[in-house]
């Protein structure tokens, strides 16, 4: 975040401007948020639909998590 400058070596102008730019900076971080935000609605609508599929069974319902800690803490080779 930038600093401040120093407001009594602004003219008015400059300050006019300034006030500008920060706002019009301010209405495109608004846009991307708003964006953002609705990108983050449709991948959690699709991750609803697809735990209604498994009718909300976790994928790593089927994992077994010791060979797998097992794997990782390398007491055993992973499978070919």
């Amino acid at each position: 975040m930038d600093a401040l400058p120093d407001f009594a070596s602004l003219s008015d102008d400059d300050l006019k401007k300034l006030i500008a730019d920060l706002t019009e900076e301010e209405l495109q971080v608004s846009y991307r948020r708003r964006i953002l935000h609705g990108q983050i609605d449709i991948l959690r609508a699709e991750l609803v639909a697809r735990l209604k599929e498994t009718k909300g069974q976790s994928v790593l319902d089927h994992v077994d998590v010791d060979k797998l800690t097992d794997i990782l803490a390398g007491k055993s080779a992973p499978p070919d």
